[in-house]
């Protein structure tokens, strides 16, 4: 199970911008937990968004448990894999 949920949608209009929210609730811990796996998410984001992203769609990531405790490498291709996955 990945350590997020990744939710996609296209806005219908033609703005080129890729847009990216992160939401990460207090169930997954304390403010320190859930600012770190934000980072975490915005790094991702700014990595693999122009690359696989679609322009004019905004990305949501949802945090869940767990993820914070995954490999940064193995978020990365749970990523890759979520918006390939998406892009169909």
């Amino acid at each position: 199970m990945p350590g997020f949920v990744l939710l996609a949608r296209d806005r219908g209009d033609q703005a080129p911008a890729i847009r990216l929210g992160l939401t990460v609730t207090k169930k997954i811990g304390n403010a320190v937990v859930r600012n770190r796996m934000r980072r975490r998410f915005r790094a991702l984001g700014q990595l693999i968004l122009p690359e696989l992203g679609r322009s004019g769609h905004d990305y949501v990531l949802i945090g869940r448990a767990g993820g914070i405790e995954r490999d940064y490498a193995l978020l990365e291709q749970e990523l890759r894999k979520a918006l390939r996955k998406v892009s169909r």
